[in-house]
């Protein structure tokens, strides 16, 4: 079996042991069904409602919560081996380091896929019985493409772990390191362009402005579910980058890329990292 592969096999068999896969489809599950059901409580409604209000307030939660658990998942891929010390025997076998470097990532990826496609994927098909006013096809259309960008994010988080987790000698300084990655990309960056437009009473260029949503993967990935629903009155950064021509294919091109600048990095100091 090809070395990348096997690797990959060990990580994910290892998340299914440390119960990893089973607690992450159980909090995407209960998030999911509980925001499509009570998500129109405030309004004095329970039970599903419109489809597109419960996509996009599924994005508005999973872009706190797919961030946090992906780093969590694999802040220790590289130093929590080399604090075992299992990380200079697994170099003593025949595979070279971006190999094992991919093959963990690959591993705790599969798990954050498998994860997240029966975690919303559940609530998708409850929807699906028990709502009258959304088909199975729009359903399906809506559902693929959420679940698909959501992996595509915790994919790229992931790789952040990876870079964070390779760049350190210490695992408590590897998971601070984490936490503080996912404020400044969850938290502190859209305020940071909220700032802005309240510092420049918004003369900002519009054209310019949704651009900078780009250097964020957790607006990008808002960004490809607000695409499917228009007609949702959005507050906010979202709001402004609503009215661009963004399509949902480059949106994912724009995840695919976040996704191998992590990877490349990652590798490029493993290769450098001391034994």
């Amino acid at each position: 079996m090809n070395p990348i592969l096997t690797v990959a096999h060990k990580e994910f068999h290892d998340g299914l042991r440390n119960r990893w896969v089973l607690s992450i489809c159980i909090i995407f599950a209960v998030l999911a069904i509980g925001l499509a059901y009570f998500g129109a409580a405030a309004a004095g409604k329970v039970g599903f409602t419109s489809l597109s209000s419960t996509i996009v307030s599924l994005a508005s939660l999973a872009v706190f919560v797919i961030p946090l658990i992906a780093l969590m998942l694999a802040y220790d891929g590289v130093v929590g081996e080399d604090e075992n010390g299992t990380l200079l025997l697994l170099m003593t076998y025949p595979l070279s380091r971006w190999q094992l470097l991919l093959g963990k990532m690959m591993g705790q990826g599969s798990i954050m896929a498998f994860s997240t496609l029966v975690g919303f994927g559940s609530s998708a098909v409850i929807m699906g019985i028990f709502s009258d006013s959304t088909s199975w096809s729009e359903l399906v259309s809506a559902y693929s493409v959420f679940i698909l960008s959501a992996i595509f994010l915790g994919w790229i988080f992931i790789a952040i772990a990876y870079v964070i987790s390779a760049s350190v000698s210490e695992k408590s300084k590897a998971a601070g390191i984490a936490l503080i990655c996912w404020f400044v990309f969850v938290l502190v960056f859209d305020l940071g362009l909220l700032g802005l437009l309240v510092g420049t009473q918004g003369n900002v260029d519009e054209t310019l402005f949704p651009y900078l949503l780009l250097l964020n993967p957790t607006d990008i990935f808002r960004l490809v579910n607000i695409t499917y629903f228009s007609e949702q009155n959005l507050t906010g950064l979202m709001a402004i980058a609503q009215q661009t021509q963004f399509s949902t294919l480059s949106l994912i091109g724009g995840l695919l890329v976040w996704l191998m600048l992590p990877v490349s990095l990652a590798i490029t100091i493993f290769n450098r990292r001391g034994l």
